[in-house]
């Protein structure tokens, strides 16, 4: 943590899923930039202040699209209550510790929400359009590599006319 400190570094890069390198830029009072495609329980929404109501947004395995009958807003919000307890437990360490190393009590929804900028690996073609806040940057296909398709056979001429 000294090297980091002396060192002078204008920014942190990290992967939110795991908030050890935003309480490294909380201590180190530096801006973070957030590269990800989603954190689990829907924790990206509530802390970029994005709508995400269970009633109208479909959740993921629902397969619902975003026009739902009432038994379709049931299930979609049946599919959310457990991110409820899950996120309290998986995310419990981190807040124990961002708390005994800033020196202050935090949660986990404080701490992403002092993200700078979020680098979205989004794709509406795959995910719900959705709203975003001015902070947020979609960049998706990031992880989508060039590769040359097989030739099969001999390329045909095919004539304009």
């Amino acid at each position: 943590v000294r090297y980091l400190e002396e060192s002078k570094f204008d920014a942190v890069l990290t992967d939110p899923v795991l908030p050890c390198g935003q309480i490294l830029a909380e201590h180190l009072s530096l801006p973070s930039v957030f590269f990800l495609r989603g954190i689990p329980c829907g924790l990206d929404f509530e802390a970029t202040q994005c709508p995400n109501p269970p009633s109208y947004v479909p959740r993921v395995f629902t397969q619902h699209t975003d026009r739902m009958n009432f038994l379709q807003r049931v299930k979609n919000l049946m599919f959310e209550l457990p991110n409820y307890f899950l996120c309290d437990f998986v995310f419990q360490p981190y807040v124990k510790l961002a708390s005994e190393f800033l020196q202050r009590d935090v949660t986990v929804p404080d701490l992403l929400r002092q993200a700078s900028i979020w680098l979205m690996r989004l794709d509406f073609v795959l995910d719900y359009p959705r709203p975003l806040m001015p902070n947020i940057i979609v960049i998706g296909g990031v992880n989508c590599a060039h590769k040359e398709l097989p030739q099969v056979g001999r390329p045909q001429k095919i004539s304009p006319w």
